[in-house]
């Protein structure tokens, strides 16, 4: 590693929208570069998960170091995987942070999409230098000219700077290595200063410990090193350095500019804090900015499907976020459902990558309830000021929502959503984000064809399923990317829900005014198909503070008590149903409806499980 100084070395990232071709071309990087051997098997050589395989999408940001010589000069190409969904920009975010420069891929077919957008203005704010590469040009509805356009128009890149490629073919490929070579600058770093190394990411391994990704911004480091952790303040010795070829390879010594990996005895998951910046021991540092922490989207409740497994999964949640170090957990408990978390995720796919990553890598089945958003409440009683030690609280679990009365308003979290999508699908779109009270913000045509809407919402309608009808309503052409825009003021109302009067914790749901009388119906509706009949009459009633918004009534199951009665005087027959109804009645009066744990569960999934 020695022999590739700081002005030889090149990292950059891959960023673009979802499906456009990112891990094609990375494995195209590959094998050009002779870091892999050249086989038909090479499909999405970094996207390691099962559930990328299965899915088609990377979740986690991948790095690999790449050998190339270029005009009989060595280079150290240190290249990252991102990936391309909304869910996951903080993966992106992470990534370009170890990084000087970004390829920017484009489908020449789709043209710019949302997250393209999104990912230049992450890439820009860094001030990283940006090679627009416009990939899939072998496809026969393909049509760069226009692509080049939007590029222009839209991030002011001159034609002349973008690729033209096909990552399937390799056609043009090591033009982008070329372009790498000259447009990315050397990063700014000295192996004559201390050691300052980031953890911009790390894994657990069962036998060696925690595995941290590092980008080496000072110094050198190797192994029998004593280093410390800026967050941490604990020590460590170094077992083992390295490079990523994909797969580990150890080195002597990782220099200034050098991106690698680094085993030092890590045990605990909480050690491995990413962002920090470690140091040689004695010779402290002033550490590197970080990242600024993951902000959850969308909160839910998760519990193991039998109590007795809570150890096992509370230890694989542990693991897992430390892969994942955007999902926060809380403990959290409920009476039908037992202990458990309450894991707040950036959306919604990030919670079923998740979920399914539990499933496949730690054998866990668990029960998800359905997604809430965190909400804030303004407090003006000054005994909760008193008692919560602020005036203004977030609430993730609708068992803590304040009553009005103590309350000067509540605020719910708003997202400027951003839509790109074919003209002729505009008034759909409009009147689908007018019903989810939408505010328009800005709308700019691309070119003759596409069209930007920007709007902004309330993340608690696009959190279900505003991606699913978008995608309907538009054919599947539209692409929807979002980012955070704040809180505002809204008529926010908690709605419980009532078996013959009493409510059931576990259902009480945050919601604004307008769609209280439709969630409420909706809700009493899917309780009453969940629930089994009792021997008694069953209410089932939505309701706001005092007030009754819906019902619905589970039917007792009854016995035919005149079955046996053949004329005479119907006197006979009224006693007999009289009597009956008033034993219904008094049943009714002492019996106590229990919500099976099976009905519980398949009332609090996401309305689009049904």
């Amino acid at each position: 590693m020695s022999t590739y100084p700081v002005e030889s070395i090149r990292n950059f990232s891959i960023i673009a929208h979802v499906d456009h071709g990112k891990s094609t071309l990375a494995d195209r990087l590959l094998e050009i570069t002779g870091t892999i051997a050249k086989t038909h098997h090479n499909k999405q050589v970094l996207d390691k998960l099962q559930v990328e395989r299965e899915r088609g999408i990377t979740v986690k940001a991948q790095s690999a170091s790449l050998f190339y010589s270029h005009e009989g000069a060595n280079y150290l190409l240190n290249l990252i995987d991102t990936p391309g969904h909304v869910d996951f920009s903080y993966e992106v975010s992470r990534s370009l942070s170890a990084c000087q420069g970004v390829l920017l891929v484009v489908d020449a077919n789709e043209g710019i999409q949302a997250q393209t957008v999104a990912n230049f203005y992450l890439a820009f704010e860094a001030q990283l230098a940006i090679i627009p590469v416009i990939n899939k040009i072998d496809l026969k509805n393909a049509d760069p000219e226009r692509v080049e356009k939007q590029i222009e128009k839209l991030f002011d890149i001159p034609i002349d700077e973008c690729v033209r490629i096909s990552a399937k073919q390799g056609t043009n490929v090591e033009k982008v290595l070329q372009k790498v070579i000259e447009k990315i600058p050397p990063p700014q770093c000295n192996t004559a200063d201390p050691l300052k190394a980031l953890v911009f990411d790390s894994t657990f391994d069962h036998y060696r410990g925690v595995i941290a990704n590092i980008a080496v911004f000072g110094g050198e480091i190797q192994k029998g090193h004593k280093v410390v952790s800026a967050h941490t303040k604990k020590r460590y010795e170094v077992n083992e350095v390295g490079i990523l070829t994909p797969n580990e390879q150890p080195t002597h010594k990782l220099y200034a500019g050098q991106v690698g990996y680094l085993i030092a005895g890590m045990k605990e998951v909480t050690e491995a804090q990413i962002g920090d910046t470690l140091f040689l021991y004695k010779q402290p540092v002033e550490p590197l900015p970080g990242f600024k922490s993951a902000k959850p989207m969308v909160f839910a409740g998760m519990y193991p499907v039998d109590q007795t497994e809570y150890n096992n999964l509370k230890s694989a949640l542990e693991r897992l976020t430390l892969n994942d170090s955007s999902v926060t957990v809380h403990r959290d408990s409920s009476l039908a459902l037992g202990a458990g978390w309450r894991l707040g995720f950036l959306g919604l796919l990030h919670m079923e990558v998740f979920n399914q990553r539990l499933e496949q890598e730690y054998n866990m089945s668990v029960i998800v309830t359905a997604p809430t958003v965190p909400y804030k409440a303004v407090l003006s009683s000054a005994k909760l000021i008193k008692e919560y030690g602020k005036a203004e609280i977030t609430i993730i679990n609708p068992a803590q929502f304040p009553d009005k009365l103590s309350v000067s308003e509540y605020l719910e979290p708003t997202v400027l959503g951003t839509i790109v999508t074919p003209q002729e699908y505009i008034g759909k779109i409009i009147a689908l984000c007018q019903d989810r009270r939408a505010v328009q913000k800005d709308m700019l045509y691309i070119d003759e064809r596409r069209v930007i809407l920007k709007y902004l919402f309330p993340l608690n309608e696009i959190v279900v399923d505003f991606y699913d009808a978008l995608k309907s309503l538009s054919s599947g052409y539209a692409s929807f990317d979002y980012e955070d825009a704040g809180y505002q003021a809204a008529d926010l109302i908690k709605m419980d829900i009532l078996l013959n009067g009493n409510p059931v914790e576990e259902l009480a749901t945050i919601i604004h005014n307008d769609k209280a009388y439709a969630t409420g119906k909706f809700l009493c509706e899917r309780l009453k198909d969940a629930i089994p009949r009792q021997l008694f009459e069953i209410a089932i009633q939505a309701a706001i503070g005092k007030k009754i918004i819906a019902r619905e009534t589970l039917k007792a199951y009854r016995k035919n008590v005149v079955a046996k009665c053949y004329g005479g005087d119907i006197t006979r027959r009224m006693k007999l149903l009289k009597r009956q109804a008033e034993g219904k009645k008094l049943m009714r009066k002492i019996g106590n409806v229990e919500v099976p744990r099976d009905a519980f569960i398949r009332v609090l999934k996401r309305p689009t499980d049904k």
